[in-house]
């Protein structure tokens, strides 16, 4: 591209990742020639760079749609909403892992830098308008996340779950990019809107592009971590530092979901029918299947969230399929859910983690009632919010999937997906009834997170009742910015 041809427009248009991208470098070379007590100063001035995004990216929002770069850059509502909420997520995930990580000695300026590089990464996908622009924010996102896992180099465990990421998502990176270079081929432009315009005029069932297509959807899989293509999830949700499976349960949903919309809907959304929904409605299945039914079997709380989250998949996946602008906005709202209540999730196992202690046995959450009553209460609210007790908001984000699956009429789906919620809400329940049904094994008083965390981690909880007593506010406000 000519930088003389760069308009003051895209420059407005791209304000937000320019000031994160700076504001990274220099927390990076900053961070050089701090010692470890000085750390803090990385995350203070990390914490000060996301305010910063978040304010930055409110203020230059567009409410309608804009295209700019030369048309590989999208700012719209939808973009705004993502970009704000992944800068929240990142956000609480640096602060719940501060003491987790500095307590362990393992407190380095690499994470904050590779957590920021991983928000840009989304906050590219969540702009993206061409194939390129796509996959340049998959590999930031991916990349980041692969050396995220592998960030404590002396535990072995972490190590492993890196590599077999590393590799995993090397594949399906390369399947991605063979569809989209399949796509170009078949359509003769990387600009998702020429795509979308090209596909609707071939005629149905087009040899190459149901081809690319299925190498598209393997890729979208993956980064989801739906079945078949989830082997990596469990193994890296266990092995990697639990701040750091907490950031790999928050942020890059949100930008699994930005890479599946403007892939599927905006690009090939002309083949909805035809094409991609009856290999998303497989996909999607199999993840609420698999994901409910393996999750019961788990004694190690990190894997039985990984499950857990496979099945969540799954869910944001049947509001994908349906195809519909009720259906995106109810894929949309599970997503924003999900991840306010994972972060609390995993919150919670840090919170009862100490130094020489890992909270990651479902044994260790025996009798939290009776060591906190009111965290007990939180971690209640969290694992009833996951398992859709009304009237927490996990209940209305499944609701609002089923009827946008009812709407196409497919009530197959529908009684599958409630079915299998029954079955999911058991392991949800052995939580509640460990913590206050059985005798606590540490009787000691909880001692991990700081008086921040603590704070932040009840507002968390308060949060997926408050926002399941009022579901309108976001439901809405999620409805608003799907065009």
């Amino acid at each position: 591209m000519n930088p003389a041809s760069i308009t003051r427009l895209d420059l407005v248009l791209a304000t937000p990742e320019m000031f994160l991208l700076a504001a990274t470098c220099v927390i990076l070379l900053g961070d050089l020639f701090l010692r470890d007590r000085d750390r803090w100063i990385t995350f203070v001035l990390s914490l000060l760079t996301l305010a910063g995004v978040g304010w930055i990216t409110a203020a230059t929002g567009f409410t309608e749609r804009t295209v700019g770069w030369h048309g590989t850059y999208v700012a719209d509502p939808l973009s705004t909403l993502l970009k704000i909420v992944a800068c929240g997520a990142v956000a609480v995930a640096f602060l719940y892992g501060h003491g987790y990580l500095q307590e362990r000695r393992i407190l380095k300026g690499e994470y904050y830098v590779l957590g920021l590089f991983a928000l840009l990464g989304v906050m590219v996908l969540a702009s993206a308008n061409s194939l390129v622009t796509l996959y340049l924010g998959v590999e930031l996102l991916a990349l980041s996340l692969y050396a995220l896992v592998a960030f404590n180099r002396d535990s072995g465990v972490a190590a492993e779950a890196a590599i077999k990421y590393f590799v995993l998502g090397s594949i399906a990176s390369g399947a991605l990019l063979y569809g989209m270079s399949i796509l170009y081929g078949v359509t003769g432009s990387l600009e998702l809107g020429v795509i979308s315009n090209a596909a609707l005029q071939m005629p149905a069932g087009q040899i190459g592009l149901l081809f690319g297509l299925a190498f598209i959807v393997v890729g979208v899989a993956f980064k989801f971590g739906a079945v078949p293509f989830h082997a990596w999830v469990p193994d890296v949700y266990h092995g990697a530092p639990t701040p750091v499976t907490l950031f790999l349960a928050a942020a890059p949903k949100l930008g699994s979901f930005a890479l599946a919309f403007r892939l599927l809907a905006e690009g090939l959304g002309a083949v909805h029918a035809t094409g991609w929904q009856d290999m998303i409605t497989m996909v999607a299945v199999l993840s609420i299947i698999v994901g409910n039914v393996v999750a019961i079997a788990q004694t190690n709380i990190k894997r039985m969230l990984a499950y857990s989250t496979i099945s969540h998949v799954g869910f944001i996946l049947l509001g994908i399929l349906a195809g519909t602008s009720q259906g995106y906005a109810a894929a949309l709202y599970y997503t924003i859910t999900y991840v306010i209540m994972s972060v609390g999730g995993f919150g919670m196992i840090i919170l009862l983690s100490r130094k020489g202690f890992e909270a990651d046995s479902l044994e260790d959450f025996k009798g939290l009632n009776a060591r906190s009553p009111w965290f007990a209460a939180v971690m209640l609210m969290l694992m009833f919010s996951m398992a859709g007790v009304p009237p927490f908001v996990g209940f209305w984000a499944k609701l609002v999937v089923i009827q946008a699956v009812l709407d196409i009429g497919s009530l197959w789906l529908a009684i599958l997906a409630v079915a299998l919620s029954v079955v999911g809400a058991y392991y949800y329940l052995r939580v509640v009834k460990l913590m206050y049904f059985d005798e606590p094994t540490d009787k000691a008083a909880l001692q991990g997170g700081g008086g921040a965390m603590r704070f932040v981690l009840s507002l968390n909880g308060l949060a997926v009742l408050a926002l399941g007593l009022y579901p309108g506010l976001l439901l809405a406000l999620c409805a608003r910015v799907i065009p």
